[in-house]
């Protein structure tokens, strides 16, 4: 099989990773891909016969591709399915990898993807599911130039923005790692403010109003703050997941020796509703401090 007509490798089909890959189709690539849930790989062929080829595993779009993306949800997933590919990996192959982990195993994926002669870029993406459809994620990079110049063209497909950190991988991470704390920090405040609200018997939509035509107005803001005020909370970034990016940013800090007080009593609100709220959207950080609405007389 020629280079030229060779698909793309594409393995994880979750919330993010079956909108990345679509955004992919929409702009003329032929996609290879794998997903622990085979039902979403088999819809996915359906919808785009000829575009789209289902393997039988993670392995096989490692040998049948040269240029491969993964999307895994969590550090477990990673766990789980990486190892399965590196049989596969060899000089020529290059391995794209848009999830966010902890920097040490970003790092032990880049060295076993290089000891086996193949290239590593991690690609770590700020945006959630709108994003994602829209194309307009931002990739936060790392890793080897050569993989970065081969997917440029993928990555404008689905992202707004690229940016490239070096060739030092975990760079990418740090920052993306950084980002969601600072997000996960603000959305607390959010929940915070619409529950000191609701106490003192406001009217909470008011509070929007006003707080997107002042100075914390932000596209967040406008998306999640009506979400949160009447719990209408479909997963665009499950809970579960932003309270793991969370985790880490938290356990990033105490490695450099650096304080993070607010962040850290943030990742305490966000356990104590992850149990009951990890699959809905990460706005379910309201029911962390919001108590059942009180009848009136």
């Amino acid at each position: 099989m020629s280079a030229e007509s060779k698909p793309i490798g594409f393995i994880g089909l979750g919330i993010m990773g079956l909108p990345m890959c679509r955004n992919l189709i929409k702009a003329g690539r032929r996609v290879l891909v794998w997903n622990r849930t085979a039902e979403t790989a088999a819809k996915l062929a359906a919808d785009e016969p000829g575009n789209v080829t289902v393997a039988a595993t993670a392995a096989e779009v490692v040998e049948k591709c040269d240029l491969v993306y993964s999307m895994l949800s969590t550090l477990e997933a990673s766990e789980a399915v990486f190892p399965a590919i590196v049989p596969a990996l060899a000089a020529g192959k290059m391995m794209v990898d848009c999830a966010t982990l902890t920097v040490c195993r970003m790092r032990c994926m880049a060295a076993a993807v290089r000891g086996a002669g193949a290239l590593f870029l991690e690609a770590p993406v700020s945006g959630s599911k709108g994003p994602a459809e829209a194309g307009q994620l931002i990739f936060l990079t790392a890793g080897d130039e050569e993989v970065r110049a081969a997917a440029a063209a993928d990555l404008d497909a689905m992202g707004k923005k690229t940016f490239y950190f070096g060739a030092g991988v975990g760079k990418g991470t740090e920052m993306k790692l950084v980002v969601n704390m600072v997000m996960a920090v603000q959305l607390n405040a959010v929940a915070e403010g619409i529950t000191l609200a609701e106490a003192c018997d406001l009217d909470v939509d008011a509070l929007g109003e006003i707080l997107n035509m002042g100075a914390m107005a932000s596209p967040m803001m406008k998306l999640k703050f009506p979400m949160m005020a009447h719990d209408n909370l479909p997963p665009q970034f499950p809970l579960k997941h932003a309270q793991k990016d969370l985790r880490f940013a938290v356990d990033m800090a105490d490695q450099h020796d650096t304080a993070v007080p607010l962040s850290a009593a943030a990742n305490e609100q966000f356990k104590l509703v992850r149990a009951e709220h990890g699959d809905r959207d990460f706005g379910a950080i309201v029911h962390a401090t919001r108590r059942p609405k009180q009848k009136r007389d």
